[in-house]
């Protein structure tokens, strides 16, 4: 069950993190980001970390597509509020 609370949860951290990320210049400040966001969908609500990865098993977990993934989730999950 997605509840109104981990939606708010998922988004504030995503939408934090994403905010930093697109502005930073270092690339340790966005690996760190990566690293977070990674263990933070480990930890997450499964069916809403499901519905926000629409079947990808590497979503917000893949460095080459990471900008793009948290872009989309921020986005989805904002849609949800």
């Amino acid at each position: 069950m997605i509840t109104r609370d981990s939606i708010e949860t998922a988004y504030s951290f995503l939408h934090q993190k994403r905010n930093v990320y697109v502005h930073s210049t270092l690339d340790w400040q966005q690996d760190d980001i990566e690293m977070a966001i990674a263990d933070y969908a480990d930890s997450m609500n499964q069916e809403l970390y499901d519905l926000l990865a629409c079947g990808n098993p590497s979503f917000l977990r893949d460095h080459r597509h990471f900008q793009e993934d948290i872009s989309q989730a921020v986005e989805l999950l904002e849609g949800m509020l």
